[in-house]
């Protein structure tokens, strides 16, 4: 039950619950389809594009746990691998597409704190997986995002 684990993991300190915000799960996924955008312009670097796709993958992650009344611990450490691990609890993804996000943020990882190079396989793969997340969200989401905050 994704409940028990998301539970599981605030135990442990990997997540904080928080007050639901429809307005907090529109900017995060506006923030996502911005960084999309910004990937998707050919005059950026190969690195500079993965690392907005990245985001983008990210914030769909984070409004996912947004929507279920969490957010990850910053204090603790890998706190992105928990946001992208939460997303077959929060939206349903498959471990499979799980295990492809994983290894983006380890390339992402690599690309940032040892200058490796991204190649454009890596890129293409991150621009899909992007948008193909803020799809699915935008759909499992959308109520939500309608809510009326008072």
């Amino acid at each position: 039950m994704p409940e028990e684990e998301l539970n599981n993991l605030a135990r442990i300190g990997q997540l904080d619950q928080v007050p639901f915000s429809a307005a907090l799960l529109r900017k995060l996924l506006a923030n996502a389809h911005t960084r999309l955008q910004d990937a998707q312009r050919t005059d950026n670097s190969t690195e500079t594009r993965f690392d907005c796709a990245y985001t983008a993958i990210r914030a769909v992650a984070d409004a996912a746990l947004h929507a279920q009344g969490w957010r990850t611990s910053t204090s603790k450490p890998g706190h992105h691998q928990t946001t992208i691990a939460c997303l077959v609890h929060t939206l349903g993804v498959s471990p499979a597409t799980v295990r492809v996000l994983d290894a983006l943020r380890k390339q992402r990882n690599l690309s940032d704190y040892d200058g490796e190079l991204v190649t454009d396989q890596a890129l293409q793969e991150c621009l899909q997986q992007a948008a193909s997340l803020i799809h699915l969200a935008e759909q499992q989401l959308q109520a939500l995002m309608n809510k009326n905050t008072l």
